[in-house]
């Protein structure tokens, strides 16, 4: 059964592969292991499955409109436009701004968000909503998220103690950094501090994915550990260097990445060696989003036809 196929459903769980695989992998000499979260549905997938697993799961009495803002590329745009699907909800999404190529020529999260019935408004989300609107914050940036994040840590603790490991490294690149906070909360309280998050900002600095930590917990004690590169990184900005990693995280993994955040944070991760140093394993996690990649790919082959 499809879970599109589903309207007004709120059993959909059995529908999603939970949990999501975990694989050894191997990657420019260094072995490490992927929690594939790209798998759990075609359609529902990755960080956006667990962000949104929520509103997904839970009685929502009386709501028939969802609203959220963000842009015209975004992998939630899409997941939100699954989720009100599913749910029988009209879904209204706000963008600031709608490049004429792609309002002439729909493609990627775009178009699919269309064809799930999306309704595109240009502007600002409206101030206050009604009895009857769930309004879901860019990125799914909210304390709802807190619960999807919940099921991964206990997927990810479950498997640890399975495979007989003391601890646990974890990364995954972050723009809002919602999915990185939730889940180190959640292993702090499950696995007593033996599994430590790490992430890198793709949408701003370290101060600014600082201050979306504490927008959503202002203990520190569950904040993610930071990573960076030395040099400055411009979000959606076409790096050669992104490409050629993502290029060789292909041919060399046969998994598909997202273009947008993976290539960073696998150019963070291999720079901080240190990671690899000791006995600890590392869980890179897979946050879907390669859709995206549909509008993505085609930019970097315009640009870098000597690697295509």
């Amino acid at each position: 059964m499809d879970l599109l196929s589903i309207q007004g459903s709120v059993d959909t769980t059995p529908l999603l592969s939970l949990p999501s695989p975990i694989e050894p992998l191997s990657f420019e000499g260094r072995s490490l292991f992927l929690k594939r979260d790209e798998l759990i549905h075609p359609h529902f997938s990755g960080n956006k499955a667990r962000k949104f697993h929520y509103f997904l799961t839970h009685q929502f009495e009386g709501i028939t409109t969802l609203i959220s803002y963000g842009s015209a590329q975004s992998n939630a745009m899409y997941s939100l436009s699954v989720l009100a699907k599913i749910r029988g909800w009209r879904f209204c999404y706000f963008v600031e701004h709608l490049a004429t190529f792609l309002e002439q020529n729909p493609h990627g999260n775009y178009h699919g968000a269309l064809v799930n019935g999306m309704e595109l408004c240009i502007g600002k989300p409206p101030q206050s909503i009604d009895n009857h609107t769930l309004m879901i914050e860019e990125g799914g940036r909210q304390a709802e998220s807190e619960w999807g994040l919940r099921v991964l840590a206990q997927e990810i603790e479950e498997w640890r103690v399975a495979q007989g490991f003391e601890s646990l490294t974890i990364f995954l690149p972050s723009g809002t950094g919602t999915t990185a906070l939730f889940l180190q909360k959640a292993l702090n309280h499950l696995a007593k501090g033996r599994s430590r998050v790490y992430t890198t900002p793709c949408v701003g600095d370290r101060a600014y994915l600082t201050a979306q930590f504490t927008m959503l917990c202002r203990d520190t004690h569950h904040h993610p550990t930071i990573l960076s590169l030395d040099k400055k990184h411009h979000f959606a900005k076409l790096y050669k260097e992104n490409y050629k990693i993502w290029l060789k995280l292909q041919q060399q993994t046969g998994v598909e990445f997202d273009l947008l955040y993976d290539p960073l944070g696998w150019r963070t991760l291999l720079a901080h060696s240190e990671l690899f140093s000791t006995q600890t394993p590392i869980l890179y996690l897979h946050q879907g989003g390669v859709l995206g990649n549909e509008s993505m790919l085609p930019r970097y082959q315009r640009k870098y036809k000597d690697l295509a």
